[in-house]
C-alpha cells in the first residue's frame, strides 16, 4: 500500500494508477526544488521504501519521467534530474534547419544580446503570466546565428518575480533553459508554438541582412514550467531564404 500521506492531495484520485501516484509525488519534488537539475536521485530502493511501494512501481513512475525528458539515466552511477543541455535543447524544442539539411539541426546556435529593459507589465503579459496590475516583465531581445550567419531576431519576456536580480547578470546565457534551471529551478517542461508569416520589421531586416519588406517565419512560443504555469513568453522572427521549420510526427 503507498503511505498516502507522503503523496499531495491531488494525488490521491483513486482512478489514478499507483505509479501514476508515485510519479506525481516525485514530480513535484521537482517543482519545490527538493531535486534540482543535475542531482541524483536516491535509489529505487529507498523512494520505495519512503513511499511504501514496491521497487517495481517506482521504477515504473521513473521510467515515465525518463521518457518525458525530466530525469536521465546514467549507466552504472544512477538517475539525475535532466538539465537542459545543447543536445537536449535541440533535439527537443528547436526545430530550425537549414535548407540543405546541415547546420542548426547538430550544433547550437549562437547568441548576441541587442537590449534588455525592466518593463510594467502590458495587460497581455499580465494575462499570459498570471501577474498583478503593476508587476514587471523582463524584455531580452538577441540575434542567433548559425557559423557565423545571422538566422533569427528574437525577444524573450520572462516575468520579474520568477526571475528575480536578472539586472546583476550581465546577459542572459546563450541555452537559457540551463539557465531557468540551475539559477532558479524552474525547469521547462514543455512548449506551445504558433507560426505564420509576416513581413520583417526594419531593424530585424538590418540584423538579418535582408531586403525591406522581406518575408519572415514568426515563431511565438510559450514555455510552460513543470507546475503548468508559463514561465517565458518567446517571440522569434525567423529569416526563410536558408531556414525551414521541420517537425517530425509519429
Amino acid at each position: 500500500m503507498v503511505a498516502i500521506e507522503t503523496l499531495d492531495a491531488p494525488m490521491r484520485l483513486a482512478a489514478q494508477p499507483l505509479y501514476a501516484k508515485v510519479r506525481e509525488a516525485l514530480v513535484g519534488r521537482l517543482i519545490s526544488g527538493a531535486w534540482k537539475p543535475g542531482q541524483m536521485l536516491p535509489s529505487e530502493f529507498a523512494i520505495a521504501d519512503e513511499l511504501g511501494v514496491s521497487q517495481g512501481t517506482v521504477r515504473k513512475a521513473l521510467d515515465e519521467m525518463t521518457n518525458e525528458g525530466l530525469l536521465i539515466r546514467r549507466q552504472g552511477r544512477g538517475t539525475f534530474v535532466s538539465e537542459a543541455e545543447d543536445k537536449s535543447i535541440l533535439f527537443r524544442f528547436y526545430r530550425l534547419t537549414s535548407n540543405n539539411g546541415q547546420g542548426t539541426d547538430q550544433s547550437f546556435p549562437e547568441s548576441k544580446y541587442l537590449s534588455r529593459s525592466l518593463q510594467t507589465a502590458n495587460a497581455e503579459e499580465k494575462a499570459l503570466f498570471s501577474l498583478e496590475v503593476g508587476a514587471q516583465v523582463w524584455h531580452f531581445e538577441r540575434l542567433r546565428s548559425e557559423n557565423g550567419q545571422p538566422i533569427l531576431v528574437e525577444q524573450l519576456i520572462l516575468p520579474q518575480n520568477r526571475f528575480p536580480d536578472l539586472d546583476e547578470q550581465k546577459d542572459l546565457p546563450n541555452n537559457v533553459y540551463r539557465f531557468y534551471g540551475a539559477q532558479y529551478g524552474i525547469i521547462v517542461a514543455r512548449v506551445e508554438e504558433k507560426l505564420r508569416a509576416i513581413t520583417a520589421p526594419a531593424h530585424v531586416s538590418e540584423h538579418l541582412g535582408l531586403e525591406s519588406n522581406a518575408p519572415v517565419l514568426e515563431i511565438d512560443r510559450r514555455a510552460f514550467a513543470l507546475d503548468g504555469s508559463i514561465v517565458e513568453w518567446r517571440v522569434s522572427l525567423c529569416q526563410s531564404d536558408t531556414m525551414h521549420y521541420r517537425n517530425e510526427l509519429k
